[in-house]
């Protein structure tokens, strides 16, 4: 649902990885944003509204992605492709983060692109800090991006997972995602992204930020 720029975009992207897309919008100017090489369906109407999404195949469909410009709409859709459809595979943009993590409470995965595009722009100012890329819904453990000093590298990531009381959850190597062995040895330029407790991450990152053995 949603066919400005992110929705057009996704759109595509699904389209060219063998996936059949239909989108909704309530404008069908909207649906110019596709191109002439977009094959999938294209309905005009109101997201949330039940006959319109059975005019675009929710019925048939495996997944739903509610990115509106609207919360409250964005939210109102994926609450109906949920409850009333029984898609399992449903997520909603949200600008509000604070709504964002309400409805991540209650079990509808959202993207609060305000905060995480924040988020993303401080990671590039502050790099000495580790923002979190994901949270669980409890708030217990997070995944975030941590600076490590260049002497780790050399390290194998066993002997940093075992000096951090963290887990490596990936690396990103020359611009591609890695997951990691217990004997893969960090490199310079790896970005180290660590799975931990959200109350051990200042812990964890000053670890990440002295030498081996060093204080």
């Amino acid at each position: 649902m949603g066919c400005g720029r992110v929705g057009s975009t996704l759109a595509l992207i699904l389209e060219s990885q063998g996936h059949t897309v239909a989108v909704v919008d309530s404008s069908e100017s909207a649906f110019r944003r596709l191109g002439h090489s977009f094959a999938g369906r294209t309905v005009t109407g109101i997201g949330f509204d039940r006959d319109t999404l059975r005019e675009a195949g929710i019925e048939q469909a495996e997944a739903f992605a509610a990115v509106s410009s609207g919360d409250n709409s964005n939210i109102l859709a994926a609450r109906v492709a949920r409850e009333t459809f029984g898609i399992d595979n449903v997520v909603a943009r949200i600008y509000d983060p604070g709504r964002a993590e309400v409805y991540q409470r209650l079990g509808i995965p959202t993207v609060a692109t305000v905060r995480w595009t924040a988020d993303q722009m401080i990671r590039r100012l502050l790099p000495h800090g580790a923002e979190p890329e994901w949270r669980d819904p409890s708030g217990t453990i997070r995944l975030a991006e941590v600076p490590v000093d260049r002497a780790w590298v050399g390290e194998r990531v066993r002997v940093i997972e075992e000096a951090s009381g963290a887990r490596i959850a990936f690396l990103t190597r020359l611009g591609e995602g890695l997951l990691p062995v217990e004997d893969t040895v960090l490199q310079d330029g790896d970005i180290v992204h660590v799975v931990m407790r959200d109350e051990d991450s200042g812990a964890v990152e000053d670890m990440f930020r002295r030498r081996p053995g060093g204080s």
